[in-house]
C-alpha cells in the first residue's frame, strides 16, 4: 500500500509491477498514515485535512469509495490503530478544541461514531501506538509530551515530557512490557 504527498493511495502484489488497485487519485490531501487491519481485509487511510477513510481491500473495481471516510480532527489527523476486531479505532491529530486523541466506532452512524474524545497535547498529537494486552493507548505530541490512556476507563493515566521536540516515533516490544519513542531531534 502506497500513499504520496499528492494524496493518491494505491495497492500493489509482490508479483506484479503495476498497481492492483487505485483506491485514491492525486488531487486530495496528503497522506499522512496507512495501515491494513489485522485481519488484512481493509486499510485505513489518514490525511492531512483531518480525515480518516477506511477500504476493504478485495475490491474489484480499479477505483473504489471507502465504505467510510470521517473527519476526525479538524486540522489534520496523524496517526491511527486499529483496536480489536476493526470495528474500533483511535486517531491522533490536531483539532482547534485540543481534542487531540479519539476513539470512533465504524459500526454507528457517522453522527454518533465519536466514543470518546481525549483533551490532552497542546497543539496536535502526532503519533498513536496500540497496546492490546494492556488495553492502553500512547501518543506522543508536538512539544515531546507522551500521554499513556486506558481505553476501557476512557482516561489519561499519565502524561510525561519524553523530548524537547515533536514526537516522531512509537514501538512497542512484543510482550508490552517497554515501549520506545523516537523524536524530531
Amino acid at each position: 500500500l502506497t500513499g504520496a504527498q499528492d494524496g493518491s493511495v494505491r495497492m500493489f502484489e509482490w508479483t506484479r509491477p503495476q498497481q492492483l488497485v487505485c483506491f485514491q487519485q492525486a488531487g486530495n490531501a496528503r497522506v499522512t498514515r496507512m495501515y491494513f487491519n489485522a485481519q488484512g481485509n481493509k486499510c485505513g487511510v489518514a490525511d492531512g485535512e483531518g480525515f480518516l477513510s477506511i477500504w476493504q481491500v478485495n475490491q474489484t473495481t480499479s477505483n473504489p469509495k471507502p465504505y467510510l471516510s470521517w473527519q476526525c480532527h479538524s486540522k489534520t489527523t496523524s496517526d491511527f490503530a486499529f483496536i480489536t476486531s476493526s470495528s474500533l479505532v483511535a486517531t491522533s491529530g490536531q483539532s482547534n478544541d485540543n481534542r487531540n486523541v479519539c476513539l470512533w466506532d465504524t459500526l454507528v452512524s457517522s453522527g454518533n461514531s465519536l466514543i470518546h474524545a481525549f483533551t490532552c497535547h497542546d497543539h496536535g498529537a502526532t503519533v498513536l501506538q496500540y497496546a492490546p494486552k494492556h488495553q492502553l493507548l500512547i501518543s506522543g505530541g508536538r512539544k515531546g509530551y507522551i500521554c499513556v490512556f486506558d481505553i476501557r476507563q476512557r482516561q489519561i493515566l499519565f502524561t510525561f515530557q519524553a523530548h524537547e521536540s515533536a514526537v516522531k516515533a512509537l514501538a512497542l516490544d512484543p510482550s508490552e512490557d517497554y515501549f520506545v519513542t523516537g523524536s524530531a531531534e
